[in-house]
């Protein structure tokens, strides 16, 4: 006992000082061994001093894919992948529900476009305040109030649809203030979990999740609204939300020197290849209650981020909002017709992410550089959707048209391993933040491209000429990522 108590405390004198997580500033971590842990003190005083010691060495071997499919951080990244198939599934359940409520309630396509983008206006408030709690107080607790937050609004959907126009539109809007807190918070988790080496997989992975719950949505809600009328929905992903909750809280831990279910050598693996290699370890200890936004904005890597999640966001809500109605208007299908030729490119795009991460991570294995690296995912995630988006214009049946876009939505998960991941890259201290800086000028882009379709229609009679525009502006936010993007970490400490 008197060996264990004094292996106990060697490890923790040793190791303290190394452990530092993504946040305002370099935070300490002290190493935390709870009693459930205790069969991991096994290790000696000097595989904790060797942990301290390498710093970002390369010293242990890369884990096996039965290894790092079966690892701790798998399964925290599992469940970020969860969370956002929930996120994405209650966002979508609207672009289904739209339909047969614009019908019972006579609105317009133009309002039916105001509504969607109710979420939006939300959406918008809360990234910026979202990204500065979750540097300050970590991704677990944040993701769990924001999930539990944006399933309580779902499940409310209902009632307010039956109250009022006003109570709808406000229930919304919280939705969006809730899931604002998601990807930031899923940033935060991975850049804690994961080496860098990594960490394109493992975004990957994650929004893998978030695509699958736009097909899972797209898909589910005619079946359930069929079975259970135009509000199921609603109230089984808004449950589905609270049950996640639960497991998310009992089962995960913030940092990976905080789990009790993480063996030790996984542990020693991920401190080694230093999980925010970014942080030094000499920073100075203090936390800004303010981001530096003038700072911040002061470099045009900060605008290439901004730009590339705008343009992300303008295709991403403007696909997600009307390719229901698209096919259901152009080609005249039924509306569970429309939904499962939406929700196919969706499956894709789950799909091609991880494959992409995977990718992103061989190549900067193999000595490319983050920053080419980088612009490479991007260009792919761009170009490649714009292209596909006039091929779109020339498709004459809803096979040709599912098809391009397909495509289209496919590519797009390249941008994952671009400006994604890029925010860990630049400022990992600031990563929440500029996230949430970054999800503003994407939900200020997705509310004008979704309300903006909608009265182009109106005005032109055709989608043709708004995906020829989305094309465009692919293109152009393609050009400026490529001139002033950077995988270096930028220093924010001075003003351009």
């Amino acid at each position: 006992m008197v060996g264990l108590t004094s292996t106990i405390s060697s490890i923790r004198q040793s190791a303290a000082p190394c452990f530092s997580a993504a946040g305002s500033g370099a935070i300490l971590f002290p190493f935390k061994i709870s009693n459930s842990g205790l069969n991991r003190t096994r290790a000696s005083s000097n595989d904790a001093q060797s942990i301290a010691n390498t710093g970002g060495s390369n010293e242990f071997r890369e884990p096996s894919f039965a290894e790092f499919i079966t690892s701790e951080r798998v399964k925290v990244v599992a469940m970020l992948a969860l969370a956002l198939v929930l996120c994405n599934a209650d966002r979508v359940v609207m672009s289904v529900a739209i339909v047969p409520l614009s019908i019972s309630r006579g609105w317009r396509q133009a309002f039916g476009g105001i509504v969607q983008s109710s979420f939006l206006w939300g959406y918008l408030i809360s990234p910026i305040a979202g990204g500065t709690l979750v540097d300050h107080y970590g991704g677990k607790v944040v993701m769990a109030w924001g999930v539990a937050l944006w399933s309580l609004a779902t499940l409310l959907t209902p009632w307010a649809a039956e109250t009022s126009l006003l109570a709808l539109l406000a229930m919304r809007m919280l939705l969006g203030i809730a899931e604002g807190v998601a990807l930031p918070c899923m940033n935060n988790m991975i850049a804690r979990w994961f080496p860098q080496t990594e960490r394109s997989r493992a975004v990957g992975l994650a929004m893998a999740g978030f695509q699958l719950g736009s097909a899972i949505g797209l898909t589910l809600s005619p079946i359930i609204m069929s079975q259970g009328g135009m509000y199921g929905p609603f109230v089984i992903f808004g449950l589905s939300g609270f049950l996640w909750v639960l497991v998310w809280v009992s089962a995960t831990a913030s940092t990976p020197d905080r789990s009790s279910q993480i063996s030790m050598h996984e542990l020693r693996y991920i401190l080694n290849s230093s999980s925010v290699p970014s942080l030094s370890k000499n920073q100075p200890k203090t936390r800004q209650a303010i981001p530096p936004f003038r700072r911040l904005l002061s470099k045009l890597p900060t605008w290439s981020l901004i730009i590339a999640n705008a343009m992300h966001s303008w295709g991403f809500f403007v696909i997600l909002s009307w390719m229901p109605i698209y096919f259901r208007t152009l080609y005249n299908v039924d509306l569970r017709q429309a939904a499962w030729f939406s929700a196919v490119p969706w499956s894709m795009m789950a799909l091609v992410g991880y494959f992409a991460g995977v990718l992103s991570d061989m190549m900067i294995q193999s000595g490319i550089s983050v920053t080419l690296t980088r612009k490479i995912m991007q260009s792919i995630g761009f170009i490649g959707p714009g292209l596909a988006l006039i091929g779109l214009t020339k498709a004459r049946t809803p096979y040709t048209a599912s098809a391009w876009l397909t495509v289209a939505v496919g590519l797009k998960a390249f941008s994952h391993c671009g400006f994604l991941v890029n925010l860990q890259e630049i400022a990992p201290q600031f990563s929440g933040v500029l996230h949430g800086m970054s999800n503003t000028g994407g939900t200020l882009a997705a509310i004008v491209g979704t309300v903006g379709a909608g009265f182009f229609v109106e005005l032109m009679g055709s989608f043709k000429g708004f995906l020829l525009l989305t094309a465009y502006l692919y293109f152009s936010a393609a050009l400026f990522w490529n001139v002033f993007s950077t995988g270096e970490r930028v220093n924010f400490d001075e003003t351009a």
